[in-house]
């Protein structure tokens, strides 16, 4: 059982049915209206339920226990469905930018329009609750794909609430251009959602060190260290999603038993994960004296 794992898949199980409603709301707002800007709204929420059950996968897979071809667990799988919300994102934006263009080649007159906002709103109203959960769950339990999911839900929203306003603006000026005008700024909008989800999800899988405030909290437990006259180099870090790996080499002298050394690794190990308590730490310990200590100080160490 993984508590953790069990906790988010709840919530994208939330997202999913979450999405179902909003689709079948909006397609019917569309529908009734004949809205190229409600019509931008369906397909970002189509997006929505793509990825909600990409997420949904992610997670079930993340939560797996490590196995001997994954000896450091499943997590960076979250980047995958952030990434492939990310691509499917950037697809409902072309689709959104074909449909606007052919609206301004071929205006048509908007139709029921009170009826289609109201059910439009209704959608936007539900997505909020769910997004702003879905962010804080994601954020409480680092999945980033949760998170991206939220994040992506709560930017339907803005463009749900976008729709309505220039639905409403077209519908009472007569200025039928306005319509599919709003739709190309919903895609350009989308577009750099899907942008930054992207950007996110690569640098994950390039292992990207940590953000410098949690990398100062490690800089700042070793500086109370060496004021002792113990040295650290070799300091590497690297994120994968809900986990956190840390390594670096204590110098300590020369003369130290191993048990001294070991206890004072495991101090620090110990602080280290204080600080950042879904660090995985890994210490080395090297004689200071030694002038051969400070010859392994990068990722790929020359053979002898």
């Amino acid at each position: 059982m993984n508590p953790r794992g069990d906790n988010l898949r709840v919530w994208a199980w939330v997202s999913i049915a979450a999405a179902c409603l909003t689709i079948a709301l909006k397609t019917w707002a569309w529908r009734i209206s004949g809205s190229v800007g409600l019509l931008s709204d369906v397909l970002e929420s189509l997006v929505n339920l793509a990825g909600a059950i990409m997420t949904l996968w992610a997670i079930t897979l993340a939560a797996k226990p490590a196995d001997t071809n994954h000896a450091y667990g499943h997590s960076k799988v979250e980047y995958f469905a952030s990434g492939f919300e990310g691509l499917l994102i950037l697809l409902a934006a072309l689709g959104i930018f074909w449909a606007a263009i052919q609206r301004f080649l071929h205006p048509v007159a908007l139709m029921a329009v009170n009826a289609g906002l109201a059910a439009s709103g209704l959608a936007a109203l539900l997505n909020f609750i769910v997004a702003r959960r879905l962010l804080r769950e994601g954020q409480k339990h680092h999945a980033i794909a949760l998170e991206a999911d939220g994040a992506h839900l709560m930017t339907d929203v803005w463009t749900s609430l976008g729709v309505i306003v220039g639905v409403a603006a077209a519908a009472i000026s007569g200025w039928l251009w306005l319509d599919p005008l709003l739709a190309l700024c919903v895609a350009i909008h989308i577009l750099w959602t899907g942008g930054r989800l992207l950007c996110r999800s690569v640098g994950g899988l390039m292992d990207s060190a940590l953000p410098r405030e949690e990398q100062a909290q490690i800089e700042a437990i070793l500086k109370a260290w060496r004021k002792q006259g113990i040295e650290f180099h070799a300091l590497l870090t690297r994120e994968a999603a809900s986990r956190v790996f840390i390594s670096l080499h204590v110098l300590t002298p020369g003369t130290w038993s191993v048990q001294h050394g070991h206890d004072l690794a495991e101090r620090i190990e110990a602080e280290i994960r204080r600080a950042i308590p879904r660090a995985h730490v890994i210490t080395h310990l090297e004689p200071i004296e030694d002038p051969v200590s400070q010859e392994d100080q990068t990722l790929d160490r020359p053979a002898p």
